[in-house]
């Protein structure tokens, strides 16, 4: 008889599997899925974080904080803002407001190379909208406020300080922007050092005349108009302008009357519009905040302060927070808002205050 017989099972004997090699590759793919998952997790807090505006400032107490600050002796140490040199508050806010854009959360992301910096493109519009306002308070602080008449030479840090707010706002290195705008505000606060102490060299000027306020508010009036329209051109509705005189090409002769229709807002560009009017109106308000004291005295005098008072409300109106988390694009009078033509609404009443303050400026 066989032993299989003998032993009265009939069943074959097979060998245990051995699970160890299959649980293994299965722990190393999750390992690394939960890696992936996490490095993904910090870079959307990274994100969000990085994405979120900074906070208005008081222009005034930062202006003092500066000149505590500079005066290390503490001999003329003043916790009044009265006592501040005139040009001060306005100077110090420019560079402050460089500073802002230089050391915000997630620090300057215009020319960000790798994420989460890389993927928010709504903070570099915002960027872009802050730096064209802080350019041109630069550029009339240097050829205007800073001169007495157009044949006075211009002061030797201001022509230092804004070229370099206008080198290229993506350059990552050699030489990096941050490294170019912090030699800008390092020349301001050289300027701002010497309004208040010459100590042995040439004293700051800073001439608040109406004709200066006068010629800012133009190249304001401008920008402002600028951006109304390209905001409300969000629509599906093309605005028509009337072209006078305009030339329609070299060779057209040009129609009174002669409409021509806005080229639409492309979908995709319409945040980037909307965060480029943030970062300009809230550069723009924190100018002017420091305008209404530095030049106070011509205010008054024109009876003025009530329009630049009405442009900065209607600035702080456009800076309501943003409660969506996407822009919205909604028809005028449509079930969903158009975040577009509420921002457009302040900024084109900021813009008709900026026109009053010309005429007021301007008259003798």
């Amino acid at each position: 008889m066989s032993d299989v017989e003998s032993s009265g099972d009939l069943t074959p004997k097979m060998e245990p599997l051995d699970y160890s090699e299959d649980a293994k590759s299965k722990g190393i793919l999750w390992s690394f899925g939960g890696f992936i998952g996490l490095i993904l997790l910090i870079l959307l807090v990274l994100g969000i974080w990085w994405g979120s505006e900074p906070d208005t400032f008081d222009v005034k107490e930062e202006a003092l904080a500066r000149y505590s600050h500079e005066d290390i002796a503490g001999a003329n140490l003043t916790q009044n803002v009265d006592d501040l040199p005139i040009g001060y508050v306005y100077t110090n806010t420019l560079a402050h407001m460089a500073e802002v854009l230089m050391h915000k959360p997630g620090g300057y992301l215009t020319n960000d190379v790798a994420p989460p910096g890389v993927l928010l493109d709504n903070v570099p519009s915002w960027e872009y909208g802050a730096l064209i306002m802080l350019r041109d308070a630069t550029t009339a602080l240097r050829n205007h406020f800073a001169r007495d008449q157009s044949q006075s030479a211009e002061d030797e840090d201001l022509s230092i300080a804004e070229p370099y707010f206008y080198y290229e706002r993506n350059s990552w290195a050699l030489p990096s922007t941050e490294a170019e705008y912090e030699k800008g505000i390092n020349a301001l606060h050289r300027y701002m050092s010497r309004l208040k102490d010459p100590k042995g060299g040439k004293r700051g000027q800073f001439y608040s005349r109406a004709d200066n306020l006068w010629q800012y508010s133009e190249v304001v009036i401008k920008r402002l108009g600028g951006l109304s329209t390209r905001l409300g051109a969000s629509t599906d509705r093309h605005e028509a302008m009337a072209m006078l005189a305009l030339d329609v090409a070299p060779t057209e002769k040009p129609k009174i009357g002669q409409e021509i229709l806005l080229e639409k807002t492309a979908w995709l560009e319409i945040d980037d519009v909307f965060y480029e009017a943030r970062g300009a109106s809230w550069a723009l308000l924190h100018i002017l905040k420091a305008v209404e004291y530095d030049f106070r005295l011509i205010l008054e005098d024109k009876r003025a302060m009530r329009t630049l008072k009405s442009m900065i409300y209607s600035l702080e109106n456009a800076l309501t927070p943003v409660t969506s988390p996407m822009i919205l694009n909604g028809s005028g009078f449509g079930f969903l808002a158009n975040y577009s033509l509420s921002m457009a609404n302040y900024i084109a009443r900021a813009n008709a205050a900026a026109l009053d303050l010309r005429d007021i400026m301007n008259r003798g």
